[in-house]
């Protein structure tokens, strides 16, 4: 397996472990900084507009909520596909399911300061009919 793609890999891995526990710490680390958190799901609902957050925006909420794990919620995250654009950008689409929100994760990264970090998220989620 090519270095490159087992270190995303391995950056995806935390991503996915942060959400089921919602351990901020974690996120923090495969987060840059500067990431955006972007969504329109909702704002096509109702005409609004997207969702857009910083980091210093999303993790309180990500702290302030239960986690998938302490719900005993089954993990239903992959990795769809991953691809590089050369050797410091990858983009991943993954899947993961937190409550009865089904999520499509599209994940682009960037390698600075000697590791692959999210610069930013842009999601649409689903609503499980469980």
């Amino acid at each position: 397996m090519d270095e490159r793609y087992a270190q995303v890999v391995a950056v995806l891995q935390s991503y996915f472990d942060g959400l089921h526990h919602s351990d901020t710490a974690k996120l923090g680390q495969v987060f840059h900084p500067l990431a955006h958190y972007v969504t329109a799901t909702e704002a096509a609902a109702n005409g609004g507009e997207p969702l857009h957050l910083t980091m210093a925006q999303y993790f309180p909420i990500v702290d302030a909520r239960p986690s998938p794990a302490s719900r005993n919620e089954p993990r239903n995250d992959r990795i769809v596909s991953l691809e590089f654009a050369g050797p410091v950008t990858a983009f991943a689409r993954v899947e993961c399911s937190i409550g009865p929100k089904f999520f499509t994760d599209l994940l682009t990264l960037i390698f600075v300061g000697d590791r692959w970090q999210i610069i930013s998220k842009v999601f649409h989620f689903d609503l499980r009919k469980d």
